[in-house]
């Protein structure tokens, strides 16, 4: 590798808050096990949260954002990994706690990377990222209920925030389980893409609006709430009788106006989705199943390629409301 390579840096001192494109080395990376090439990262929410002041989650300075990366072993002191391994991380606090993504070289801890399946490129796993590994493990929250009520068939699902990068990607992997699902957006002028992705119908996100009831008409085996605050109340209130709510989003609020009712009466329980803290056998079984419930030929029409001169300009976006679908990061770009 060369001696020096770019990364974005942020940086903090006093009030001051700072974000720039660095040239830096490899002393910088800090410690870890294996050192990887990165070919994409991408952009979450909480990496716009982390690019515009920290967003509570970085406490060291500076560091390096970032919170997914896919690349190229180069070197590894781990005997589960050789060079040029493809591998991925999703979550793991890199780009938080540890140095992570929006940088041409990262050196992590062995514990954090999985390798890339054989049957899906970097690109693609970072087309992914973290809202797609997320996507996927709400999924298999709702399947599950079949697994509870021993074979008892989900039919109608609910996504909420439907055109964000988590909402889009689990229309397409619920529709591949062969779910009837119902998207909501308050980007109608998005339906047709939406459709094209797998949704059944689309309902606007004024419906959502307002006093939810304690207790709405039972519409859905399964809830997948990207956004959380007052939609998941209404979606948990029209939930039927032994459905699975799963949640992973609070960009709506992180207050939850809603009652027993539902829990009680109905029986439905609220699983809350938690991307970063997923034990190694699940994270390799996710990215195993891929293949079978990704068709990356559709989902690359709603991915946007950026370089980490772009990123900088583009982040703010995604804080506003303003982007759909996935950001792609080519740090070699």
């Amino acid at each position: 590798m060369s001696d020096n390579f770019k990364a974005i840096v942020i940086n903090q001192e006093g009030e001051n808050f700072s974000r720039e494109i660095k040239e830096i080395n490899k002393e910088f990376l800090g410690e870890g096990d294996v050192l990887v090439k990165i070919d994409f990262s991408d952009l979450n929410y909480k990496d716009a949260l982390i690019l515009n002041n920290g967003g509570k989650l970085v406490r060291e300075f500076p560091r390096i954002p970032g919170i997914d990366f896919s690349g190229k072993v180069v070197e590894s002191n781990s005997e589960n990994f050789n060079k040029d391994d493809n591998v991925i991380v999703t979550g793991c606090r890199v780009g938080e706690v540890y140095n992570g993504g929006y940088s041409q070289y990262a050196k992590v801890k062995k514990e954090f990377l999985v390798k890339t399946p054989k049957e899906i490129s970097n690109k693609q796993a970072m087309i992914l990222g973290t809202a797609g590994f997320t996507s996927l493990l709400c999924a298999f929250a709702i399947k599950s209920r079949e697994e509870i009520l021993l074979g008892e068939k989900v039919n109608d699902v609910l996504v909420t925030g439907a055109t964000g990068g988590v909402g889009s990607i689990a229309v397409m992997v619920l529709s591949k389980l062969g779910y009837k699902v119902t998207a909501v957006t308050g980007k109608m002028e998005q339906a047709d893409t939406l459709k094209k992705l797998g949704a059944s119908s689309i309902i606007d996100r004024k419906d959502f609006e307002g006093e939810p009831k304690l207790l709405g008409k039972s519409l859905w085996d399964g809830v997948v709430d990207t956004v959380g605050g007052n939609i998941l109340a209404h979606a948990i209130s029209q939930t039927k009788h032994s459905g699975i709510v799963a949640a992973c989003g609070n960009a709506g609020g992180i207050k939850l106006n809603t009652n027993v009712m539902p829990f009680i009466l109905r029986g439905v329980k609220l699983w809350g989705i938690d991307s970063i803290a997923v034990s190694m056998k699940r994270r390799e079984f996710i990215w195993s199943q891929v293949h079978n419930l990704i068709d990356f030929n559709i989902l690359i029409e709603t991915v946007n390629v950026v370089s980490m001169k772009e990123l900088l300009e583009l982040f703010p976006k995604m804080l506003k409301g303003q982007i759909s679908g996935r950001i792609l990061v080519d740090v070699n770009k």
